[in-house]
């Protein structure tokens, strides 16, 4: 296996995981900065209020995005696997 496929396969992995975790860190990120800017108009200065919209929103986005991110996984997975022979071959020689 030549320095180019290791590279590869890191470079495909990270980019497996950039593209499962955006959905959830995106959508933490906007519903914390609409808590943050309703809690700044309000004078409301709870630090747990953003919690729970937190939550409810990532589970809702799993909910609706759960489904083609364990196929992608899975997908990805097998990928990996198809490729170990090849690896196996390269190191045995």
């Amino acid at each position: 296996m030549t320095v180019g496929a290791v590279a590869a396969l890191l470079r495909e992995g990270v980019l497996q995981i950039l593209l499962l975790a955006s959905p959830l860190l995106f959508t933490a990120l906007a519903v914390g900065l609409v808590v943050a800017i309703v809690q700044a108009a309000t004078s409301i200065q709870e630090q747990t209020l953003t919690f729970v919209p937190k939550v409810i929103a990532i589970l809702t986005v799993l909910i609706f995005l759960g489904g083609w991110m364990f196929t992608s996984l899975g997908e990805y997975t097998i990928r990996l696997f198809r490729r170990i022979p090849e690896m196996a071959d390269i190191i045995t020689r």
